[in-house]
């Protein structure tokens, strides 16, 4: 009798828990499927075009021969050149272009391939939950084990390092932060990352810097770079991308920058792995990194429009949140009889409205959802209308 053939998953896909953003993804079809008229508040994909004139710069790029061709693996040196006059110019920060500077395809993907270059079977990546998915599952990709540093309101969503067991420690070499941060819209400053350095550089621990929503801020507080404080280049890199800040999530362009050994092992994977970014995308994205200051201000200015309503509604509804200084999430918690699950299928079902369960970014998140500001402020005004009336 001839064995039936079957295709077997590898313990790293079995292993997996399910993606929350594609769990998330069928709940919408569902719903719309279902005829509900839906206000979606759940992923953070920005609803404002791409500004004109990086579109203008892009439909000229890909006209030009030159770019279809296979791109340089690092990125191109405009474009890196772009990023470090950008830096400068926004931080105050001098980066070499040639050495510290590292063409992404979207910042997921560096965050997803940087345990691949410093971690072996068994090494702690150390991960604040909650916190965006890819960071544990890219140490599990890496077969590293992730150390959960919990963010906990009490603590400004700041984690905890004196709390992290010195067994740990002896096996940490890599640690992810992400301030702005997603989900818990929380800031860091200045002396969080002095002591996020000295510990890094204490426990010889890379320190990669998730700062995706620096450019999403309000009230004119502008975030810091953790670059900006001395000794980070030492200790670590920073992943940034052009989604968020020029809403060009699906133009798939990041970069990383900082200590230029950390950056020489994640382009040794990238060259293995991917050939770089599409050089048209590059060109029209050293224009949106040459942006004026206007249009980044209007695109600002809308999300905090859309802030405070979704703020004072929820407030005035008896929700208990803290107003957003940054990023285009409200951080929530649920109220009482609910878990972060229930209360998210009850908005649905309910309100036709779609949040994120606080517990899908790890299990410090229970008791939470998160909405994002992406829709009109006239379809967030409805939200808070729907949800007034069902809770």
């Amino acid at each position: 009798m001839r064995k039936k053939f079957s295709i077997d998953l590898s313990h790293r896909v079995k292993d997996l828990p399910p993606y929350l953003f594609a769990a998330i993804d069928k709940m919408k079809q569902e719903a719309v499927r279902k005829g509900v008229d839906l206000i979606d508040l759940s992923i953070g994909d920005p609803d404002i075009p791409t500004p004109k004139h990086i579109v203008q710069k892009m439909k000229k790029a890909v006209e030009n021969p030159a770019h279809h061709r296979y791109p340089s693996y690092e990125g191109m040196l405009s474009f890196r050149q772009a990023v470090a006059g950008w830096y400068k110019k926004r931080f105050n920060v001098s980066l070499d272009a040639k050495t510290e500077v590292l063409s992404l395809i979207g910042s997921k993907e560096g965050i997803g391939h940087i345990p691949l270059a410093f971690i072996n079977p068994g090494d702690v990546v150390l991960v604040p939950s909650p916190g965006y998915p890819v960071y544990p599952v890219a140490t599990l990709f890496a077969g590293g084990k992730s150390h959960i540093m919990p963010l906990l309101d009490k603590n400004n969503y700041l984690p905890d390092l004196k709390a992290i067991p010195k067994s740990v420690l002896k096996k940490a070499k890599l640690m992810f932060i992400n301030y702005p941060n997603n989900p818990t819209s929380a800031v860091a400053g200045g002396n969080f990352y002095k002591e996020v350095i000295g510990f890094a550089a204490k426990n010889n621990i890379l320190v990669c810097h998730d700062a995706a929503y620096s450019e999403i801020y309000y009230d004119n507080k502008k975030p810091l770079s953790f670059l900006q404080i001395p000794g980070a280049k030492d200790v670590g890199i920073e992943f940034h991308s052009l989604s968020k800040t020029y809403n060009m999530t699906g133009w798939r362009i990041g970069f990383a920058v900082g200590n230029a050994n950390a950056l020489f092992g994640l382009g040794k994977i990238k060259t293995n792995l991917d050939s770089g970014v599409f050089q048209a995308i590059q060109e029209a994205s050293i224009e949106a990194l040459n942006t004026g200051e206007a249009v980044l201000k209007n695109i600002r200015d809308t999300y905090q429009e859309r802030r405070d309503v979704l703020y004072n509604g929820l407030k005035a509804l008896g929700f208990e949140l803290q107003k957003p200084g940054a990023t285009f999430y409200l951080w929530t918690k649920v109220p009482k009889g609910f878990t972060s699950s229930s209360f998210v299928t009850h908005l649905l079902e309910n309100a036709g409205v779609l949040g994120t369960p606080g517990n899908g970014f790890g299990a410090p998140g229970e008791g939470y959802i998160r909405f994002a500001l992406t829709v009109s402020t006239k379809r967030m005004k409805e939200a808070v209308e729907r949800i007034g009336k069902v809770i």
